[in-house]
């Protein structure tokens, strides 16, 4: 069984900051990707920023420059930074891991229960 539990959502207004965090815990033997995804209301879950476990990202154009992922492999731990947050960031944002329990079981994507961002003007 394999859990990712995030945290760090909010209410905070235009212009500041948020550090969402996600955890992975669990029969896990090796994480692949990790990511964020967000899903805005009336809209489909999109991708925000994506790392390896090499520590390569990738990002949406919306979020680059703003944004930073980071991971820490000891803690199975990943991280989303977000400055200069825009009312058009608000949505629920989901972590993502690409997970094996055991070296003979196939990765599977896991997915977090969601954290609220809600950006004010």
């Amino acid at each position: 069984q394999v859990q990712l539990v995030e945290s760090g959502g909010g209410l905070v207004q235009a212009g500041g900051s948020l550090r969402l965090s996600c955890a992975a815990s669990g029969s896990i033997f090796s994480i692949n990707g990790m990511g964020w995804y967000r899903q805005a209301p009336g809209k489909q879950r999109e991708l925000v920023a994506g790392i390896t476990r090499g520590g390569s990202t990738n990002y949406a154009d919306s979020v680059k420059g703003r944004f930073t992922i980071s991971r820490d492999n000891a803690k199975n731990t990943v991280y989303l930074q977000m400055n200069s947050l825009k009312e058009q960031d608000t949505a629920v944002y989901y972590c993502n891991a690409d997970i094996a329990s055991s070296s003979r079981s196939p990765r599977y994507g896991y997915w977090g229960q969601g954290t609220q961002v809600t950006v004010s003007s």
